[in-house]
This record gives structure tokens, sequence and C-alpha cells, in this order.
């Protein structure tokens, strides 16, 4: 990739979200590892440091205005741009609909959705001005295909992909692209929780016959990002080794 690229990745303490900044880093992308938790955004700095890029662990609520706002100023004071922004913050409060409180549908949404929404109205103006930019939106096989007991997640999901296409059109003839990453069942600290036979299920509906791994959706991202994914706007990317097609 070229020299001097800085990205932003939400979410970027732990899981699917660290594996990108490393991946990114990896490339010699400096990355912000941008996270509600701050040791975890730290930890994950530290170990992207460590492949010779400069990096910087930053907290973040994605749900909050001015924490958005504020992390995005200091973004372009350390690193000058913001080339690439990838939202991947999110969190489940799942529940079957009518047992659903409206404390869980809207933190959902909120975080997902509306921060979603947040930080890329932030970074775009940044974009904007440098008529280059890559967004990437960590969406989910839910918001395509849905899921019982996951109305607010499903619903937070497919909107990101609708704000995806929208915002793609919208911002196109200024250099910048907007895709989306859609991840199936995905081996993270989540999944390591459940029992055995619960992840053996899991992989059964899966044609590939295994949980994906962070690096398989990290994988993805890089390439969106990349040059070679120029001319590719508005899309969005199933990782769910058959789960969905």
């Amino acid at each position: 990739m070229p020299e001097n690229r800085s990205a932003i990745v939400t979410g970027g303490g732990q899981g699917i979200g660290k594996a990108i900044v490393l991946d990114l880093a990896a490339q010699g992308v400096n990355v912000v590892a941008a996270d509600i938790d701050p040791e975890s955004a730290q930890r994950a700095a530290a170990e992207a440091m460590e492949k010779g890029v400069r990096s910087l662990g930053a907290h973040v609520d994605v749900a909050d205005p001015a924490s958005v706002d504020a992390m995005v100023g200091q973004v372009s004071r350390e690193f000058e741009t913001v080339d690439y922004l990838v939202n991947n913050a999110g969190i489940t409060r799942d529940s079957l609909l009518m047992r659903m409180g409206d404390d869980a549908w809207e933190a959902v949404i909120d975080t997902n959705l509306t921060g979603t929404y947040l930080c890329s109205k932030a970074a775009i103006r940044l974009m904007v001005k440098q008529r280059f930019g890559r967004i990437v939106n960590i969406t989910s096989v839910v918001g395509a295909m849905g899921n019982a007991g996951q109305t607010n997640y499903a619903a937070s999901k497919a909107g990101m992909i609708g704000f995806t296409k929208s915002l793609a059109r919208e911002v196109a003839a200024r250099g910048i692209t907007v895709n989306a990453v859609a991840p199936g069942f995905i081996q993270t600290a989540m999944t390591d929780a459940l029992p055995e036979k619960a992840r053996e299920d899991l992989a059964s509906l899966i044609p590939n016959g295994r949980l994906g791994m962070p690096e398989d959706v990290a994988s993805a991202v890089r390439f969106l990002v990349s040059d070679e994914a120029s001319y590719i706007t508005g899309q969005v990317l199933h990782v769910n080794g058959g789960m969905y097609m």
C-alpha cells in the first residue's frame, strides 16, 4: 500500500477489530485502535507499533457525537489525514422481541448504526477535502438473512447495508469508496466461551465446515481499502464460508 496512509478502526481493541488493526499495520498503514475500553485499545496499538508503523490507542464511545468528534480530531492532528475508516464497533443484546426492553433496542441501534453514522460523518469531511478515502462498514450475515432473538442486531446491521449503499452514491465522485463486509460466524472470545456441542452445531450450518477466523475478515477489509479495489463501491462482501449465498 502507499506510504503514510492512516486508518481508524472502531472496536479495534479486540476480536475482529484487533485483527484488522494488526493486518493493516502489517501493510505499513498507520493505525488507530479506537475502542470504548481504553486499555484494550492501548494494547492493540502497542502490538501494531511492533510492526514498524505509528499507532494510537484511542478511547471512544461511538454512540456519543462529542466523543467521536474528539477522537477523529485527535487522529487528524496526529496523522494529518484519515484515509481509511473501518466501522467495526458493535454490541449485541439478544432477546425475543416480545421480551425485549427498550434499552436493549436503543443500545444496539445507538452503537451499531448511529455509531457508524457518527464516525462516517466525522471522517468524511476530511476525506472530501483530500479527495480520497475508504470506508468499510462491518455488518453481519444476520443483516441479510435475519436471526431469531436478534431483531435489534439484525435491524442495525441491515441498516448499515443501506447506509453503505447510499453514502457510496454520495461520495463516489470525490474519490471515496464505501463498502461493507458481512462476517458469518467468526471464532472470537464470545464463541470460544460456548460449549463444544454449540460450536459444532454452528459449524454444521456452514458449507465450509468451520467457523471463520478474525483474520478472514481482516483480509477482506485489506482488499477493500487497497488501490486494487478503487473501482468497487456500494458493495457487500460476505465472508461466511458459504452459510449465506
